[in-house]
């Protein structure tokens, strides 16, 4: 099978992950202690699904290695071809949770290095540096801290509205987005500008950087955009007609901006 995926089976026989040659997506191994006082073994996604059940991480499963666990225990099997890893870092900027240890690296301590990385890379003289809720939150911190411009939460997220990217329309998307963040005026308000500092201007749709900057200007401030990943994956078809910040060679940094209605617009290098 070609593409990115991690697999979990489950027979009356064994338990089965799999993960794909190039290692994109992450799969982990880990145990916990089984009624009978033997071994249980558990096959996720990331080590925050260990916690919940009280598991305890043993390894990340290898790309390409199929993992077969079943009466006669844990075995590996490796079918494919041995190949270069292309394991996708949009886990650690967007995908994975911010309580995991992706590949040996915890997923909150990346983002954080994230926004240092861009403070140094594009510093900015602001009064504050604001986070997208949720992502954008431990990237900001790090900027924060590297530049030594105060943080603080001028974007106020309703946490009772889901994902606005994946919905089919410009109109759903756009009252989503509306219903998701708003500005905290009583700290945007009479601040000579502010950082947004999010996890790409590409992932989510134009049209929702858009309204983001207007909302932004609504609560006082101006709408300066830093983006700890620039993507080229998106995953549907209306996704990549409305984000036209993801073919750099079409648009440059300036030009991307005024699409997204920014005052400036930066990405990490």
């Amino acid at each position: 099978m070609a593409g990115a995926y991690s697999l979990v089976a489950l027979s009356n026989e064994a338990l089965i992950g799999a993960r794909d040659p190039l290692g994109v997506r992450p799969l982990i191994l880990g145990s916990m202690p089984a009624p009978n006082g033997e071994t249980a073994w558990v096959l996720a996604s990331e080590t925050c699904a260990l916690d919940i059940v009280g598991a305890h991480f043993v390894r990340d499963v290898e790309p390409g290695e199929v993992v077969v666990i079943d009466d006669r225990g844990v075995r590996s099997i490796k079918p494919f071809g041995q190949t270069r890893a292309r394991f996708c870092v949009f886990e650690y900027i967007y995908f994975a949770r911010p309580d995991s240890v992706v590949e040996g690296t915890p997923v909150y301590n990346a983002r954080k290095k994230i926004g240092a990385v861009l403070a140094r890379e594009s510093p900015v003289d602001a009064d504050i540096v604001v986070p997208v809720p949720d992502s954008g939150v431990p990237a900001a911190m790090g900027y924060a801290l590297e530049s030594g411009i105060p943080f603080d939460l001028g974007i106020i997220r309703n946490h009772y509205v889901g994902r606005t990217f994946i919905e089919p329309t410009d109109h759903i998307r756009n009252l989503g987005v509306k219903m998701k963040h708003s500005a905290n005026r009583a700290i945007l308000e009479g601040k000579r500008l502010f950082w947004w500092t999010i996890r790409s201007c590409a992932a989510p749709p134009a049209q929702d950087c858009r309204n983001g900057a207007r909302g932004r200007r609504e609560g006082g401030a101006y709408a300066h955009f830093l983006a700890a990943h620039h993507a080229f994956m998106l995953l549907r078809q209306s996704i990549r007609r409305s984000a036209r910040s993801c073919r750099p060679p079409k648009h440059n940094v300036a030009e991307m901006a005024a699409l997204i209605c920014a005052d400036s617009l930066a990405f990490i290098r």
